[in-house]
């Protein structure tokens, strides 16, 4: 574990330390809770956009499984018994 000096103007500091108060953890705490949010953010965005560049110029091949799965949809529809 490392350790990370931050400088933030007083006023959210103090914001900081009364969120940390109502929610029961440290100041610490409550910014290595906030860290893992923010990464997962950005790992979901990398990996989406990883996948959308490995898609690009597949469009018409992702609409044909689009429309096969549609038909499955329908097909299982109709076999338990009516539309909705």
């Amino acid at each position: 574990m490392s350790a990370l000096t931050v400088r933030l103007p007083d006023d959210k500091h103090r914001r900081l330390k009364e969120l940390s108060r109502q929610r029961k953890v440290s100041v610490s705490r409550l910014i290595d809770e906030m860290t893992t949010l923010m990464l997962a953010d950005f790992d979901a965005e990398t990996r989406f956009q990883l996948r959308a560049a490995r898609g690009q110029g597949k469009t018409s091949r992702g609409l044909e499984l689009l429309g096969k799965a549609e038909d499955g949809a329908r097909n299982s529809q109709q076999f338990r018994g009516g539309a909705e």
